[in-house]
Parts: structure tokens; sequence; C-alpha cells
């Protein structure tokens, strides 16, 4: 009871918000007019914004201001102690610094350093802080792109990449930031700009505490998929989470957004019916994670375990096991990644649990933007299935799902398998995995294999015994999370830009509708068969590496 209770009324919550959050955004994301501060910034930028992209200039757009905000990203944390609010801290080494823009930028917000002991005032805000912002909105911005695609007919118009990033972050993440700071900072988490503070202990001793604008922060790497701490014990650090609410609260922002995407989605398409199946899949979901994770961090494995009363090693003591099990699940299956517990310590199957919400693809609800494209994808395999099950022509939203649609759906499917099979491998096969490790045997393979599917698939939580802070794996993770990201949004844009461009259809008679019961059963267990895709790499990782090891 202690573990459903609290569980129940945070999803409720989640739940109940979506709905105002979701009609919003459908609202001031899709169409409507330009506002003033919007009209001077598009005239700046020497942006049209009234000119519609195809999918291919939308695409173009967005991989050039991510290669802008790696390089601004990347000279600031270089240059980190030529400027003002470094606190102290030097510039970063071009491989760290590199694998930092790449990761925030991506954001998967995968941290091979200390926060408090790397990152001064300036490169938390105006470097992490503004990645935050935009690495989200790219995400659903790519999940409109599709929406619209589905939605709109013989057109190769998707929108506009600059409209719709600046909307996003105007008008949905800003917004959502400064009430979420506020509340944290209600709430007893720290915002400040000075250096650190030193004190008396009760020993007798000095103890420096460091600050920070920890609060502004926490409610943005929360809500927004990115999941990187100002200190290095993330949220586990009373300075990011103080207390059970706060923990309760943060929670919610994690889910709040992904879920909310879902509801935009049925406002987009003009059916409510098509959201709420949706939701219910991703409710399904996420409920047998939690019960798993809960059940397998709960259990009496031994005498310690019995005695205090669950797998307590790693978990921190003001949120117990309940409170840290729907954390890490929360933050795997949102795409997140914070931490409020050591998740190297997690038991097996409890550990087992943060890896397979991941391998689903990130789904449960996912990341901003890029939750609802995977959901899509799940729901194009499940009608496709569906259709081949009755005889007649897959189709979906009056779209007609064949070969050419199929093939992005199966490229998009194959992409994180195929980069973790290849990073884990390179690195096993190199001697730089077995080095990297901090425990012996399957352990440490389960650390390594962790590692780069939180790279490959944007979460950026990391089990802590793994070392990645070499230049090996630097380097190696840059390139994983550059394909994991956006190799699957070429393919989101390409579907879309397809779907567009088909010419009105009538559903055909037969057809498996994309609601109902049979239709969640079947979206779920396709969601399944795609996370064994990804289970695949690590089954067979494991019987090559038993001697490498």
């Amino acid at each position: 009871m202690a573990a459903w209770i609290p569980a129940s009324i945070i999803l409720a919550v989640v739940v109940g918000l979506h709905v105002p959050l979701g009609d919003y955004m459908a609202r001031v994301l899709d169409g409507g007019r330009h506002s003033r501060p919007e009209k001077a910034l598009y005239r700046v930028c020497g942006v049209d914004p009234n000119r519609e992209q195809t999918w291919r200039h939308y695409l173009t757009a967005l991989l050039a201001f991510t290669v802008m905000s790696v390089a601004a990203l990347f000279a600031l944390f270089t240059l980190q102690d030529k400027l003002p609010w470094s606190t102290g801290h030097e510039g970063m080494p071009w491989r760290l610094a590199l694998h930092t823009a790449v990761s925030f930028t991506t954001n998967t917000s995968w941290q091979n350093y200390a926060g408090e002991s790397t990152a001064g005032h300036l490169a938390v805000m105006a470097g992490l802080g503004v990645q935050a912002f935009a690495s989200a909105a790219v995400g659903i911005c790519v999940a409109l792109v599709l929406v619209r695609g589905l939605v709109r007919r013989s057109t190769d118009g998707l929108g506009n990449f600059w409209v719709d990033l600046s909307r996003t972050i105007f008008r949905v993440l800003l917004p959502i930031a400064v009430l979420g700071g506020l509340v944290l900072m209600a709430g007893g988490v720290v915002q400040s700009l000075g250096g650190g503070q030193s004190v008396d202990t009760v020993a007798g001793g000095q103890q420096t505490l460091l600050g920070g604008p920890a609060a502004s922060w926490e409610a943005l790497k929360l809500f927004s998929g990115d999941g990187g701490g100002v200190f290095n014990a993330n949220s586990a650090h009373p300075f990011e989470n103080p207390s059970a609410w706060t923990n309760a609260f943060e929670i919610v922002l994690m889910l709040l957004v992904p879920t909310a995407c879902i509801r935009m989605f049925g406002r987009m398409i003009g059916s409510l019916k098509q959201s709420w199946t949706l939701l219910t899949v991703v409710g399904i979901l996420f409920g047998l994670l939690l019960a798993a994770g809960t059940l397998a961090q709960s259990a009496h494995t031994g005498t310690v375990t019995e005695a205090v009363g669950g797998q307590y090693e790693g978990t921190e003591a003001r949120f117990g096991i309940p409170g840290s099990t729907l954390f890490g699940v929360a933050a795997t299956g949102s795409a997140d990644g914070a931490a409020n517990a050591s998740y190297d310590s997690f038991s097996s199957l409890g550990g087992g649990v943060l890896l397979s919400a991941m391998m689903l693809g990130e789904i449960a609800p996912g990341g901003t933007g890029s939750g609802l494209y995977g959901l899509i994808v799940v729901v194009l395999v499940a009608v496709f299935i569906g259709g081949l099950m009755v005889g007649r022509t897959p189709e979906y939203l009056r779209k007609r799902i064949g070969y050419a649609e199929m093939r992005w759906v199966v490229v998009y499917a194959l992409i994180p398998p195929t980069v973790i099979l290849a990073c884990v491998g390179l690195a096993l096969a190199l001697g730089h995995g077995q080095s990297s490790m901090g425990n012996p045997g399957a352990h440490g393979l389960t650390e390594l294999i962790y590692a780069y599917t939180s790279n490959t698939n944007s979460n950026g939580s990391a089990m802590a015994g793994f070392n990645g802070a070499t230049d090996f794996h630097n380097l190696l993770m840059v390139v994983a999370m550059l394909a994991g990201r956006y190799l699957p949004m070429v393919c989101v844009l390409a579907l879309a830009g397809r779907l567009a461009k088909q010419q009105p259809g009538v559903v055909t008679v037969g057809t498996l509708r994309a609601q109902g019961v049979s239709f969640v059963v079947l979206a779920t267990a396709a969601s399944v068969i795609l996370a064994l895709l990804n289970f695949l790499p690590a089954l067979s990782l494991g019987a090559v590496a038993d001697g490498l090891l």
C-alpha cells in the first residue's frame, strides 16, 4: 500500500493535467497567428514564417540548428575559465567538451563529469539550460511533422521548423519552466548564483556547501527530458530534491509533457478516442514496468534484505523503495534519465526493468515529442499486422500503410539495436569495455550495455559503476548519441513526407480499427516485439563476451 497509493495519486495527477496542457499545445503549436515578439524574431533571423517546408527542407533546418548548437556549447565549455560565473572551474578537455555538447544537444544528458566540480553557473544556465529547451523543442517539432503527415492530403508542405521551434519554446516550455522552478524553490530546492559556503560541522570540522541555479535547472531538466544534474548525485541530492513531496512533483514533471503530447495528437487529428487509446497502451506498459520494478526491489532475497525489508542498497532513505522505483521507472520510461537512487545498486531484476523501459524505445510515455512519434511507429506496426490478419490493405487515419511507408518504419525500429550492438561489440573487442566496468562478470556487462542503450535512446541515466570518462567512450558515445537521435528522425520525417503526399482515401471495409480493446492488445504486443529487437544484441553479446570477461 505504501507503494501503490502514492503512485496512483501521482499518475492520476498526470492524467488530469495532461488534458488541459495537451489541448493548449494543439491550439498554440498548429496554426494560428504569430505574436509580435515572434514576428520581430523572425525578421531578425531572416525567416519567412509563412513558408511551408518539405520534409527534406525541414530536416536540413533541423540539422543546421543542431550543428550550430553543438558548436556553441562546445565553445562555451572549452572557454569556460575565460567567461564570467565560471566559479573557478577550468575549461573542459576537448573530448569531454564535445561529448557534453552532443549529449545535451541530443537530449541525452549523459554526464562523464561531476556537475558541481566541472561546470560553472554560466555553463549550466546559458549552455545546458538553453539546450534543454532547444533539444526538447526539436523532438516536439518532429512529432508535429509526423502528425501533419497523417492529417494533410496531397501536399509536400509540413510546416516551418523555425516557427515550430520558437512556438514550442516560448509558448509551451518556458511557462512550464517558470512555474516548475517557483514550486521547487518553495519546496526548498537551492537557487543561487554565489559560490560555495563554508560551514562548521557537528564534528567540529569544516565543509563547503555548494549552491547554484538548481531550482530553475531541476524543473527544466525534468519536463524537457534532459535529466542531467547540477550535482553529481542528481535528484538524490537534497539540494535538488529535498523531500517526499518534491520527489512526487518531479515525477509529475517527467511524465507530464510526453503524455500531453498524446492528447495533442488526438486534438490535431480530430479524434480524442485515438489519444485515449494510445494513453491506455502507455498506461499498460508503464504499469507493468512499475509493478515488476517494485516487486523486484521489495523482494527478500537474503538475510540482510529480509531484515531491512527490501533492496535498500543505494536507495535514498527519505524516499524509500516505492519512491525510488517509481522515480526510476518514470525516468527511464520517459527518456529523462534523472536519478534519485543508485541504479547500479538496484537488484538484478530491478535494474533489468530500467533497461527494459529504455529498450521499449522509450514510449511509456517516452521523451518530449520523441515518445509520441515512437508510439505512432508502434501503432503503424500494429496496424500493418492487423491489416495482414484480416487480409486487407493496412490503413491508419485514411492513409495506406504499404511497402514504401513500412520501409521507413522498419529502418526506424532497427536503428537502436544496430547501434547498441555495434558500439558494445566494438568496446568489448578493443578491451575498453572491460576496463571501464565497475563490477566483474555479468553485472559489468550489464553496465556496458546499459550505458550504450542509454546513449542510443537519448536517455542519459547510468549505472554509476561504469567509467565512461575515457577518450574512447567519450568519442564512441558521441557516435551513438548522434546516430540514435537523428537517424530515427530522418525516418520519421521521410515517413511524414510520404504520408502527406497520399491522395484522400476511403477506409477499406474489414480493416482493423485503430481503437478498442483489440487494438490496445495488438499495439502493446507490437511494442514488446520492438523491445525484443533491442534485447537480442544484449543476449548475443552475453554469449560472445563470456570468454572475454
